[in-house]
């Protein structure tokens, strides 16, 4: 049971990142005394492969058996992305701890059983998978890296330490499928994480300390949770919470199964009571955030809950399947459009007037000066305004040109990139190559899909023509802090002239 609103399944976003792998290759060369019996067109392969490395700056050896490093001969110290995933490496390799300017490390699947010192020398990692492997402790000094993804699901850890708290950079972190019987409390200071997966683990208690964070979803399903803490009626951003297969006692089964709503007012009501106040229910965005998704571009979701919540203990828990690495659409896949009539348009125009009418209007005819108090509400209530008549302009822009209606939360519907992106592709097709989408067996992307979604966007827009200084940046859009710019964005987008948007998509 997933009781995040319309949510399904327990399955998380575990290990589905997107990366391109090259062909597969047998050990063994004499160029590599520790491969054996390499056939010759499969080393010209590798070589090639470390030659483009040298080249671009973008080292991919995923899917090669690899036991040992094989980059000796090549100077990589440029490298600013590596991929070494789906190999047998048991270490991290030293020569890749010396890549000073890389920025995002893949180790995924492989089977390394610990974290070298050496590590510290990339003070540019942000994003960082060593998921799948056979860690059985994360070290301290690894929190000193200004990581923003961290991913190491599927290890055999049993703590955190309580250092995890200096990552203050940190946005997502993935500790599912592990051992952990108690997280810190010192979770609770990392104040940008937005994406936080403790799925499948030893939990007993979940710390009051979350209640503190801008999380958009949470995911505890799989451990021995019997409560959630009343305080976490402060996650106002939460989107989707999932926690199936937990012997829930507060609030109980039949309080969890009817959804993300039906759990915050328990909650509410809890701290009324143990304050002894009067019930008043702090919702003020609930019913406006559980729509980030506009249900037209994602087909054939199966919304419902399953049935584990509220079994005995921990341990009767749903069979789930792990989702699969390729989960991208391609170039050709349509938008599914909406029916809409101009009656359904004309009305969500003038949804958006009633949202205009209830900023008060600035009246001119009598005189302000600076020093009057009414002078600096004045410009506020009349700064509102026009804020919100640009992001009037742009959900007017994007359901007219898309044929959608977009919820009334334009920012958490934009929030995941994936609208941008076929906004792109409606104006030069094929611009942005792939899109990240959510699944029925992964319904929320995880935030590195959505940063690579908005940057796909963003950089399709700068190929198209889009001036520098007219482009919004990457947060404007993930943490929803800057509708009006990326209005610009969109607006400058819709207003390139016809060839040159041709000539770019050619």
């Amino acid at each position: 049971m997933a009781s995040s609103q319309g949510g399904v399944g327990a399955v998380p976003a575990l290990q589905s990142h997107h990366y391109t792998t090259g062909p597969h290759w047998s050990p063994g060369n004499s160029q590599y005394p520790h491969l054996q019996q390499q056939q010759p067109h499969t080393t010209r392969s590798l070589d090639r492969a470390l030659e483009d490395a040298a080249c671009s700056g973008i080292l991919n050896l995923s899917g090669r058996k690899l036991r040992e490093y094989p980059g000796m001969n090549y100077d990589l110290t440029d490298t600013t992305h590596a991929d070494l995933s789906k190999n047998r490496l048991t270490e991290i390799p030293p020569e890749v701890c010396l890549f000073a300017p890389l920025e995002s490390l893949n180790l995924y699947h492989n089977c390394i059983k610990c974290i070298p010192e050496a590590i510290i020398n990339l003070q540019m990692l942000t994003y960082l998978d060593v998921s799948r492997n056979l860690l059985t402790v994360l070290p301290k000094f690894l929190f000193n890296l200004p990581l923003k993804v961290l991913l190491v699901s599927n290890n055999k850890l049993v703590s955190i330490p309580e250092e995890i708290g200096k990552s203050k950079d940190l946005m997502e972190l993935d500790i599912s499928c592990n051992e952990i019987q108690v997280l810190p409390a010192q979770v609770g200071r990392l104040l940008a994480l937005r994406e936080l997966n403790i799925r499948k683990n030893c939990l007993h208690m979940l710390p009051e300390e979350l209640a503190d964070l801008p999380l958009i979803r949470l995911d505890f399903s799989c451990n021995k949770i019997t409560e959630i803490p009343p305080t976490y009626r402060k996650l106002r951003q939460l989107q989707d919470i999932v926690l199936d297969n937990n012997p829930m006692q507060s609030p109980p089964a039949q309080i969890c199964l009817k959804g993300k709503v039906h759990i915050f007012k328990y909650l509410n009501i809890q701290a009324c009571r143990m304050d002894k106040k009067p019930d008043t229910l702090d919702l003020p965005t609930l019913s406006k955030r559980c729509l980030p998704h506009i249900e037209d571009f994602y087909p054939n979701k199966n919304h419902g809950p399953d049935s584990g919540i509220g079994s005995d203990n921990g341990d009767k828990r749903l069979s789930t399947t792990e989702p699969s690495d390729d989960d991208t659409v391609s170039l050709h896949s349509q938008i599914s459009e909406t029916a809409l009539s101009p009656l359904d348009f004309e009305s969500n125009r003038q949804r958006q007037r009633g949202l205009l009418n209830q900023v008060p209007k600035i009246g001119s005819k009598q005189e302000i000066t600076p020093s009057d108090p009414s002078f600096t509400m004045r410009r506020k209530m009349e700064h509102l305004r026009e804020e919100l008549e640009q992001i009037a302009l742009l959900r007017q822009n994007i359901e007219f040109r898309l044929k959608v209606l977009l919820p009334d939360d334009v920012g958490a519907a934009l929030m995941d990139g994936v609208v941008l992106c076929h906004l792109a592709n409606h104006i030069s097709p094929r611009c942005v190559a792939s899109i990240h989408v959510p699944s029925p067996a992964v319904p929320k992307l995880s935030m590195a899909k959505c940063r690579r979604n908005v940057e796909n966007f963003l950089d399709a827009c700068k190929k198209l023509g889009v001036p520098q200084d007219k482009l919004c940046l990457p947060h404007h859009i993930l943490e929803e802090r800057g509708l009006v710019k990326v209005g610009v964005t969109v607006q400058a987008l819709l207003e390139l002239p016809a060839p040159r948007t041709a000539l770019a998509a050619m």
